[in-house]
């Protein structure tokens, strides 16, 4: 008789008592209140923004140069087709610097005097295209390297996406350098000591446990990277911004700009509110029990 109850004593126990369900209810509550009070403050600071811009002596003009409705719409299929070039840089540049950029940080984490010189090399490019405005790399790059007549001639979103593979290689790199020093050294020990080698420890024990410590760094580097693209128009791609400069130039008008503007937004909003939704759950994960 006592072994068969006692399965439903263990689940009774494992209920929340009464009061930790007042808590819950209260906690909720609060939540919906702050929301309200949020949306509420929101508004009416929206609201109180636009009164104060309609009603300033140059809002007709602003309105007449910026946001022109009917040069919008004639603009917006160029700055379309211009940002679809943008987008294929962005792909090929991502997948170049997550290549790049784990191999310089794996250089700078290697042990053993053998490799001083890769952790040295490593070092000495991370700090230089770290230091360096990526504007002039696109132009080091984009007209530099072409003079020297090595290639042919090759379109500029090539050198583009170069330039943007080698100042972001070394962001990325030292982030990751970051997630790899962080991993406890008895992870290798371990693993060593189960007989993986060093590039199996590195592959299956450190890096995977590296790259989810650094996972929100290296979203908002792609976030970053997604909003740089567009600098390529500086090497005369026509992308989305250069498309907008050259409907500003044939319309008179700054409101291709803002179309360009609003599509680059739209492009990273999602990858940014992935990176708030990963960010806030990690950080529930870590402080999971700690609320009282």
């Amino acid at each position: 008789m006592t072994n068969a109850t006692q399965p439903e004593a263990t689940l009774d126990e494992r209920q929340p008592s009464q009061v930790e369900l007042d808590r819950r209810a209260f906690r909720r509550k609060q939540n919906a209140r702050s929301l309200l009070i949020s949306i509420a403050s929101t508004i009416i600071f929206a609201v109180l923004v636009w009164l104060l811009l309609i009603n300033s002596p140059g809002w007709s003009d602003v309105q007449r140069s910026f946001f022109d409705l009917d040069t919008a719409i004639s603009s917006f299929p160029q700055i379309i087709v211009g940002l679809w070039l943008n987008i294929q840089v962005l792909f090929f540049a991502a997948i170049l610097v997550g290549i790049f950029g784990s191999l310089l940080a794996i250089a700078r984490t290697l042990r053993g005097a053998v490799f001083a010189p890769f952790r040295l090399g490593a070092a000495i490019y991370t700090d230089f295209f770290r230091g360096i405005p990526l504007l002039l790399v696109l132009y080091l790059v984009g007209f530099g390297v072409p003079a020297l007549g090595f290639t042919e001639r090759l379109p500029m979103q090539f050198w583009g996406t170069i330039a943007l593979t080698l100042t972001y290689s070394s962001y990325v790199a030292e982030v990751l350098r970051a997630g790899i020093e962080a991993v406890h050294p008895s992870q290798r020990m371990a693993a060593r000591s189960l007989g993986l080698g060093y590039s199996k420890t590195l592959r299956l024990v450190v890096l995977p446990q590296a790259v989810r410590k650094v996972t929100p760094a290296l979203m908002n580097d792609f976030v970053s990277m997604q909003k740089d693209v567009g600098l390529i128009s500086v090497l005369g791609a026509v992308d989305a911004i250069r498309a907008a400069q050259i409907e500003v130039a044939s319309v008179y008008n700054f409101t291709p700009y803002v179309v360009a503007g609003i599509l680059f937004v739209l492009l990273s909003w999602p990858m940014i509110r992935l990176t708030d939704w990963y960010t806030a759950r990690a950080q529930r994960r870590e402080q999971m029990g700690g609320q009282v």
